[in-house]
C-alpha cells in the first residue's frame, strides 16, 4: 500500500525521489518504494527523513512507534522502546492522567512534552486539583552536570537553553497547591516520569541524545523491586534540588 502521507510532504516540499535520498544518503529507489509500496525505512534513516521533510517520524510511518513486549526477566517490566523517539507522546500523557496520588519528573528538560503536548500544565493542575502530589526537577542551567552533557551531546549551549525553556513552561505552575517545581544539579543517568505505580525511565547515553536513548517502562510489583530502585533515586535527587519560588 503507498504511502499517501509520504508522497503529500514530499510533494509540499517540492523533494524528488533523488532529491530526499541523496539527503537521507539512500538510493533514490528505496525512497521510491517508502512511497509507492509502503516500505519502512530504518529507523535512523526514517527519523532523518522526517526531519528533513519537517514532519513526525510517526506520522509518516506509524509503525515504527511499537514497542517490544519484554522478556519475563523482570515482572515489573512492561515494555522495552529503542528509543524515546518510538514513543507516541499520548503514552506519557496517558500514564499521567490515570495518576491519582503522585507524578514525579526528572530531567534536564524534556521540553518535548509541552511542545507535542500544549495541555500539560492544564493536565498537572487538574491532578493537582484531585489530590494528586506533583514534583517536577529539571535541570539547572549554568551547573557543570548541564554544562558537561551538552558537550557530550554536542549540542554546545543547546541544552541549558533547554533547561531555560523547560522551567518557563512551568513557571505557571508555581504557587499552585500540590505542585512543586524544583531545580538540580546532578549527574542525570536517567530522566524518570512516574505516575503512581508506573514509570517510564529514559536511559542517558554517552553523546547520545535523549531521545535516542531506550525507554523502559515499569509498573511496581511489591517493595523492594526495580520500581523502587528508580523512585528512592528520585527522592535523593529531590533532596539536593532546590525549589523554584515565583513567577
Amino acid at each position: 500500500m503507498a504511502n499517501e502521507r509520504l508522497r503529500a510532504a514530499m510533494a509540499a516540499g517540492g523533494w524528488t525521489y533523488n532529491a530526499l535520498a541523496d539527503k537521507v544518503e539512500v538510493d533514490p529507489k528505496s525512497v521510491e518504494r517508502w512511497v509507492n509500496l509502503g516500505r519502512t525505512p530504518r529507523r535512523a534513516t526514517a527519523m532523518l527523513a522526517a526531519e528533513t521533510l519537517g514532519e513526525d517520524v510517526h506520522a509518516l510511518w506509524p509503525s515504527l512507534r511499537q514497542a517490544r513486549p519484554a522478556r519475563a526477566v523482570s515482572p515489573e517490566l512492561v515494555a522495552l522502546y529503542d528509543q524515546r523517539a518510538d514513543i507516541p507522546v499520548s503514552t506519557f500523557v496517558d500514564m499521567l492522567t490515570q495518576a491519582r496520588e503522585q507524578i514525579d519528573v526528572l530531567v534536564y528538560a524534556a521540553v518535548f512534552l509541552h511542545e507535542a503536548y500544549p495541555r500539560l500544565n492544564e493536565l498537572l493542575r487538574e491532578r493537582a486539583a484531585e489530590g494528586c502530589a506533583v514534583r517536577i526537577a529539571v535541570g539547572d542551567a549554568d551547573s557543570s552536570n548541564v554544562q558537561q552533557r551538552g558537550e557530550e551531546e554536542k549540542f554546545g549551549h543547546g541544552i541549558q537553553s533547554r533547561c531555560r525553556l523547560a522551567l518557563m513552561h512551568y513557571r505557571p505552575l508555581m504557587g499552585v497547591p500540590g505542585i512543586e517545581v524544583r531545580t538540580h544539579a546532578t549527574t542525570l543517568y536517567n530522566s524518570i516520569y512516574r505516575a503512581d505505580d508506573q514509570a517510564l525511565v529514559n536511559a542517558h547515553v554517552w553523546g547520545v541524545n535523549a531521545y535516542s536513548a531506550p525507554v523502559w517502562h515499569m509498573r511496581r510489583n511489591g517493595k523492594g523491586g526495580m520500581f523502587d530502585t528508580y523512585a528512592d533515586s528520585f527522592d535523593a535527587v529531590w533532596t539536593t534540588a532546590t525549589p523554584v519560588r515565583g513567577k
